[in-house]
Formats: C-alpha cells, structure tokens, sequence
C-alpha cells in the first residue's frame, strides 16, 4: 500500500442512524445528520480552502476561511462549524467568497516569512495550499510593520523544531495535545497579535508536560512544528503503510521514504488500532533500524569467550545445522530447542516452532509470553474459552466503568491510554487498583474514583474481596449467569467468595486497602451500565497470576460484563505480537490455534501438511530449559529475537545457564545480551526490512510492509527458511503470503484470514472463519467460546517472597514511556534524552529511615543478587514497596529478581522481590562482572569487523 497523501474531511465523521439531504454547488448529497457543511462537500467532492480545520479534531472556526454562502441565511458562516440540514442549498463558490478568503489569507501571510523555497515543508505545507487555492498574487500591507519574523526557534526536543516565526495561531497543535493525546502540555500565550503557541508555563518542550507523541506536529498545517528528519533528509516521494514494532496497541503508519531511506513516520489515520494517533516511540524512536550497531554480517566462534569470525550466510548456517546435529546425535533429540519472538511477525514465528517440531523432532519452543503473558492463556482459557482479550480498543469508548488492575498504560500503552483517557474525561467512572500512583490516579483532566493502593502480591486477595461485595450485596447478574455460564460453578464459586474470610474486611489487614473503599470499588464496578477491566504485567506477573487473571474472568461473568461493547476481560500486551506468537503455537504444550500436542486428530493434521511424524508429547518451557541446560542435558539453542539474558528473572542463573550450552545461535539485530553467549550470531531484519503481519492485544492482525530492502540481505523468514533447509528439513516459501496460507489452512480461529483479505478490510480480528467472514471485533457475543462460562474459585495463598529482617522491603518492576521492554530498539535513539538509566523509585519514609537522598547511589539486595542503581525518592510509591524499571542491562534489575513464578504457567514473580537498600559508593560484584565481560565480548565483536575490513 503506498499512500503518501490521505483525504482530509475537516471534521470528524458522524454516526448516526439518520441522515439528511442537502445541495451543495446544485448536487444533491446525503449524509448522516450532524455531518458539517464542510465534509458533506468534501465527501461529495468540493474541496473547501481550510486552514484550522482537519478531521481528526472538532471544528475550531477560528481562520474563517472555509466560509460559504447558504441561501436564506445572512452572512458567511464557517462551513466546518456549520451542521448540515435537510432541503439546505450551499454554495461553496462564488465571487464574494473568493474576495473574503483572499482578504483572510493575505492578513495571514502578512505575518508569515515568505521562505517557501527554502522551508522544510515546501510541497507538504497546507497555509501554501491555501495560498494557491484562493489565488492570493499579493500582500498589500507590507511587511515594515510589526511581525514575529525574529522569534527564535524552540530546538530542545531531539525529534522536532518548534518555530514561532512561521505559527498563524490555527490552534490545530493545541487541540491536538488536548483532544487526541489528553496531555494538555500547549496552550495559546498571549493575546491578539502577540498571541504565540507555548508549552507548559512558556518553556522549551523538552521541559514541559510534552510527551513527544507527535499530535502536534501532525496537526500544524504549516512548518511551525517540524521534524527534524525531514529538515534533514527533505520530503518523501512515496510512502509504505506498516505496523509499530513497539506494544501490543499496534498502531499503523505510514513509513514515508525516499527511495529507500526512512524520512519520517506518520500515523495512519486508517488504522484500526490508533486512528492516526502515535507516542514517542513509534512516530520518532525508529532510528535504531539504520544504527551504526546493526550487525549485518553472519558470525561463528567455537566458544564465547574466543573471537568472532565473519561468514558468508551459507557457511553460518551449515555450522549451525551440523552443531545441532552433533548435540542430537550425542545427547539425544530433546537436547535442543527454540524461542521464537514476540518482535518478529507471525508468520516468523510459525516457521521457527515448525523447525523445532518437525526438523528438530521435539517440542521445546517457548516464547516471551512465557515470562509476561502466560497467565492470560491459561486463565482466559480456563473460564471463557480463548487464551485473548474479549474487546476492541474503541471499546472502551462505551464504558461506563473502567477498571484499570497492575497497568500503567500511559507508559505502556500510551496511544490507549489517549482513548481512554477522553472517555475518562466525557464521564466514566475509574477504579485503579495497582501499588504505585501512576498518572491516570491523578493527571490534568483525569481522577481516579478509586485507588486500591495494595500492597504487592495480593492481587488475589483483593479480587475475591469485591466478589464477595458483589455476591452478598445482590449485585450479580443473574439472569446473565443464568443464561451464559455453568450454574453448578456459579454457586460453588458464590458459595466461597461469601465467606466471613474473604470479606473486604478480612482482606484489608492482607492487601493494605480500607474495607471501605474495596467495598465502594465493587459496588461502582457492578451497578456500571458497562464496566470493562483492563490489566497488564502487574496481574500476571505474580505467583498466583493465573489465579488472579481467574478471578478477574469470574468478576465480569458474575456481572454480566462479557460479550458486547464496553466491556470485557483486556489484556494489554506487552510487546507488539506477543498475542501473534501465542496464536503461532510458541508453547511447548500447544500447536498453532491453542491446541495441545496431545491431541492426535490436530496433529494428525499438521503431519499431513508438514510430512513428519510429531512428538505427542509436551516439551520444555524456557526456565526448564535453564535448569536442564545446568543439569547437562540441554545443549543447544535457537533464539530469534528476545534477549533472555537480560529479560528473564534471576540473571545469574540465566547466564550460567547460557555459559553451559555448547551451541547458541541467536538471530537479532544486534549483539544483545543473550548474543554474547551466542556461537552463531544471524544477522535479523527489522520491521521496516520484511512483509508480514502482526496481531496486537485486540486481535488485530496487521500488515507489516517491506520499506527497504534488509541490511543483511534476508528477512528472518528466509533465514528460518534456510536454517530448516541445511537441517534437512525442507522449506519451500517464496513469500510470506505462502506461510499465512499455511496457518490458514491449520488454524481454525485463522481460516478466513489472508493478505488479500487484511488489504481490503486494512486489518482483521481472529477469530476470522465461515462463521466471521470479516473477523470478529467483539468475543464471546451470545455464548462463550467453551459453551458455558466457568467459574473457579480463587483462593488467595500468599507468596513464597516475603519480608524479613534482612529484606523488609517490596520491590515490583515496570516500564516507562520513552523506552521500550529491555531497550535494545529505545536506547539506540534519542529517547535517551528522557530516560538514560533505571531508577529505584522509594518513598520519602524508607528514603529518610535509610539515609538516602534523591539521587544517591543505593545498593538492591534480593536473596537472589545485588546490584546497584540511583534512587528517586517519591511518594508515587507506599512505604514498603521500590519499584525500577528494567530497560538497561547494566542496571542488573533482573539480578535481584528471583525464579519464583505462577502455578499454572511458570511466568516469574518479576512484581514481587523481598529486598534491602542502602546507600552505597560502588557498583555491586554483578556489576563489575559484567563490565569486564561486557568489553570482551564487544571487543570481539569490534575485532571480527575490524578483520572482516583488511
């Protein structure tokens, strides 16, 4: 899909049932009631000149020039404010419309520098457009009056330059930050003709609220704000749509090039996830696919701590496929296996559990989703049916209650989190249960109604807690139960949250919330019209995260919150197709579609298509792989694309794990943390280098578009492909479309799914089959997937990890907005600029009884590590509880971490780590161990290039 330039309506479309016909320029057009003036003409085909108007805002009516005439009525009025009724005559132009639009752009370019040749957005700029449009020759008022000519530029932010000089006050960029990203950083200083945009109180943006979320600089129709990219590299010549390789929002861009250099991101207002809205990341932070560090040359070595040798790509993977054979023929089949990425696309990820099934012989593959999402699989499962979320995004445009349960989408999810956000703000009810204050507790514009501050690791507690609000309170539905869930689990399930113990005041001493507000919490979720929960790592990352994920599924169900609009069970995930490796069949236990190896009539099938006889039965997941790697029998690796070295829990245990391996090939982009252990390192392809499709945490499943050719001449897909080859196993695509057809045709949630199908519709929700041609928005609509809903109950059994005198703390784990899970992509841009390091937030109380001050150098220690990191004391967090993040491998967050996990599913307790801090002046040992190994290892990189130069 190339499409540089996109229609724009000037307002926002209308939904209604009604509509009304009018005539604009003698047509007769028909749109629906409450559409503007404006965009019936456009719709229609009359283009109406426009400079403060654009569809992805309200109308404004502030440049005046978009009057028309309408017959019987006085005057000239703005046609993007002006709502179109039935029998209405316009006409859009006429004599004494042209003169009046020239009087308003020449009073505007009277102010404006006449630099058009010279400016960024010659070409691109609208104010240029409109000049040409209303045929403006002249500027008869000179320009040896005052004017803003020699105001400086705002160059702070690293991605774009704000430029007063060139700003004619349209308030697109002001209404932008309010109305699509809900920051409310600009407003209008001044007054009159000193009137300027400014951020914050009159400061540059980089200290301002601004999040870099590029809304602004989208909306402004003029070169006012302006990439520094395309100041740079000047304008594109053709763009490629795609999708963001960042969160699981999944947002649609438009990659707009010149030739095959990237001169900027824009999202794509078509996109079914973000409707041309964007954060930091995805619309600035892509630098990293063209960075100095990209490793585009196959390497090997016989060990980690020998040289690395640059290889042509048939000598890199014969070495591969003949180590993996010797650790097979000498330890036996199960002594290797895969991980495949919840960065790379579906159909990457369907070839790389295909080569440990059929040309490895077993099923030792995993995925990510192991150490994040887990828990959502099983617990999802257990009640509803499908291991997904129940809703769309613009779901929660129909909420009247939301409850926000161990996310932070703001950092997390940020184009979310600007929906949800306007729907906060038209009157939604907020419930935020999660130990930190994050911003939606309290921000311009948004309130929470209710912060369950708990204490971590009792998540469980408090979700029985308001069950049993709701169970002896009469507040279920039971007509919904009746009809939609097993009744004998219902009662069994009432029956136990109405327990003394389990009431809210039996769980305050526990959770650290007052009964009182458990008890209001539960009370506002279940009397909502539509109440909708949404949840992150903070739910699942825990030991009892399945438990938790289904007590969650047992609130809605009880309620009747399943199965329409504005409702619903959703996880926000992580990465941005962490949903797609799960549907791939990237667990060890299940084959593509969530279902277990066991079953022999589904393997059956896929033995058909794939002409080898599967193992029945399940293999390893990744810290089995760990443990059986120590023990000696587990040998050999492929991983493509996650750096379990730094992602995963207990780094120490993960690191001897890897040392031990005699053959690690890890295909990436570059030499990350798990690469340094690696003997084989296959250059990997980003985003914007390969064709195929992601699916976001909704189920979306995207296009992502070839934009340039790969740096190192394969796309991951191809070097699967190749891998299988030299192993013996044939693969035979020639395009991803081919591996798409093969899921389709093994995947029953996928069967309708194709690339033709996703180009037309621009994207599609699995389940898409005979039964949803089109796909499927909402789930478990009129029944669940499984029949009847299930209850189960939710016993809350505290952690293993708990506070002593040695570690009388509490530390959980998150992210932040400018940087991205273990920063691989984020901290090879500037996103540096807001976030260079992690921080151990603790509150004031901790901070002072401790010593510490802002700033300081403290030492984190964990009966599984110590590292050490500065502190920013806050009261963000509760006395008790720190919290990091863990996107620099430095850092050693994940040292202090440890390997207790979920019941179900062995996703790590990364949310809750008993710990002490301290002052301290020096790194830890882990940290002086790493910097040695970190210079070897990069030393060896530097010289196997230095070498592969001579």
């Amino acid at each position: 899909m190339n499409k540089l330039n996109e229609t724009d309506y000037g307002t926002p479309a209308r939904a209604t049932g009604n509509t009304v016909t009018l005539e604009i320029d003698g047509v007769a057009v028909t749109v629906p009631e409450g559409t503007s003036v404006m965009r019936a003409a456009t719709e229609s085909g009359v283009n109406v000149p426009k400079l403060c108007a654009t569809d992805s805002l309200d109308a404004f009516g502030s440049c005046r020039l978009c009057l028309v005439e309408i017959e019987g009525r006085k005057g000239f009025p703005a046609s993007c404010t002006t709502p179109c009724e039935p029998g209405m005559k316009v006409k859009t132009q006429t004599p004494k419309l042209a003169e009046l639009r020239r009087g308003v752009m020449e009073l505007t370019i009277s102010d404006h520098p006449l630099d058009c040749l010279t400016c960024p957005t010659n070409g691109n700029c609208e104010l240029q457009d409109m000049a040409g449009v209303v045929g403006l020759r002249e500027v008869r008022y000179g320009y040896e009056g005052a004017n803003h000519f020699d105001l400086k530029k705002d160059e702070s932010n690293p991605y774009f330059t704000y430029d007063p000089s060139k700003c004619i006050v349209c308030n697109r960029c002001v209404r932008a930050c309010e109305e699509t990203q809900g920051t409310f950083a600009l407003t209008i200083d001044g007054r009159g003709f000193a009137s300027r945009i400014a951020a914050g109180q009159n400061q540059p943006f980089m200290e301002s609220e601004c999040v870099s979320c590029g809304a602004c600089v989208q909306a402004c129709p003029t070169a006012t704000l302006t990439e520094k990219s395309v100041i740079d590299k000047g304008q594109a010549e053709h763009s490629v749509v795609t999708t963001c390789a960042y969160c699981g929002v999944g947002c649609s861009f438009k990659a707009e090039m010149k030739g095959s250099e990237l001169v900027r991101m824009v999202p794509y207002k078509d996109g079914g996830a973000n409707h041309g809205h964007s954060c930091v990341k995805g619309r600035f932070a892509w630098g990293y696919a063209t960075h100095r560090d990209r490793i585009t040359r196959p390497m090997i070595r016989a060990g980690i701590h020998e040289p690395w040798r640059e290889v042509s790509w048939e000598e890199a993977l014969s070495y591969a496929a003949s180590e993996f054979r010797r650790i097979q023929s000498k330890y036996g089949k199960d002594a290797i296996g895969g991980i495949t990425s919840s960065r790379c696309t579906n159909e990457e990820t369907y070839l790389v559990q295909k080569l440990v099934r059929a040309a490895f012989g077993n099923n030792n593959v995993d995925t990510c989703a192991r150490v994040c999402h887990s828990p959502t699989g099983y617990g999802l499962k257990q009640t509803l049916g499908e291991s997904a979320g129940t809703q769309t995004f613009d779901s929660v445009m129909k909420a009247d209650v939301i409850v926000i349960i161990g996310a932070n989408p703001s950092a997390a999810h940020p184009v979310f989190a600007s929906q949800l956000k306007r729907r906060l703000r038209q009157g939604a009810k907020l419930i935020v249960i999660d130990p930190r204050t994050t911003e939606l507790v309290r921000s311009p514009h948004v309130q929470a109604d209710y912060h369950l501050k708990l204490r971590p690791g009792t998540n469980v507690a408090i979700i029985t807690a308001l069950a049993h609000v709701i169970v002896t309170e009469g507040l279920c539905d039971e007509k919904y139960v009746g009809e939609r869930c097993d009744v004998q689990s219902f009662r069994d399930w009432k029956e136990f949250v109405a327990r003394p113990d389990n009431s809210p005041e039996a769980m305050a001493g526990i959770t650290g919330v007052p009964a009182e507000a458990m008890r209001g919490a539960a009370r506002l979720y279940a009397s909502g019209a539509n109440a909708a929960i949404y949840y992150g790592l903070g739910v699942t990352e825990h030991a009892q995260g399945s438990t938790m994920v289904i007590g969650i599924a047992n609130l809605a169900m009880a309620t009747g919150n399943v199965g329409r609009e504005g409702v619903g069970v959703n996880p926000l995930r992580g990465q941005n197709n962490v949903q797609g490796s799960c549907d791939m069949g990237s667990f060890p236990h299940e084959l593509p579609g969530y279902r277990h190896v066991s079953d022999s009539t589904v393997r059956a099938a896929f033995e058909q298509v794939w002409q080898v006889t599967l193992d029945p039965e399940p293999g390893l997941r990744i810290p089995n792989m760990f443990d059986a790697a120590l023990d000696g029998s587990f040998k050999g690796l492929y991983c493509q694309g996650e750096d379990i070295a730094q992602s995963d829990p207990n780094t120490q245990h993960v690191a001897a794990a890897l040392a031990s391996m005699e053959c690690i090939v890890v295909q990436d982009i570059f030499l990350n943390e798990t690469a340094k252990y690696a003997h084989v390192f296959l250059p990997g392809s980003s985003f914007l280098e390969k064709d195929g499709t992601f699916t976001n945490a909704e189920r979306r499943i995207s296009r992502v578009r070839k934009a340039m050719p790969p740096l190192a001449g394969k796309a991951d897909w191809e070097v699967t492909v190749a891998l299988s080859n030299a192993l013996g196993y044939p693969m035979q695509y020639k395009h991803p479309s081919e591996i798409m057809r093969e899921i389709a045709a093994l995947t029953p949630t996928f069967q309708g799914v194709s690339y033709e199908k996703i180009d037309r519709l621009g994207s599609v929700q699995w389940p898409c089959n005979d039964e949803a041609p089109d796909g499927t928005p909402i789930m478990h609509v009129g029944r669940f997937v499984r029949g009847k809903g299930r209850f189960l109950n939710t016993q809350y059994i505290p952690t293993d990890e708990k506070v002593t005198r040695k570690f009388p703390l509490l530390l959980t784990t998150g992210r932040i907005l400018s940087q991205y899970n273990v920063g691989a992509q984020t901290r090879r841009t500037d996103n540096l600029k807001w976030y260079s390091e992690d921080r151990l937030e603790i509150h004031p109380h901790d901070a002072e009884e401790r010593g510490i001050r802002h700033d300081d150098w403290v030492g984190i220690e964990s009966r599984a590590g110590r590292t050490v990191m500065r502190a920013t004391v806050t009261e963000n967090v509760q006395p008790g509880v720190v919290y990091t993040t863990f996107h620099f491998p430095e850092s050693g967050a994940n040292v202090v971490t440890t390997d207790n996990s979920d019941w179900a599913t062995n996703c790590p307790e990364y949310k809750v780590t008993a710990v002490q801090v301290k002052p301290v002046t020096q790194p830890s040992e882990w940290q002086r161990q790493y910097e040695r190994f970190n210079q070897e290892q990069q030393g060896l990189l530097q010289s196997a290039q230095t070498e592969a130069v001579k």
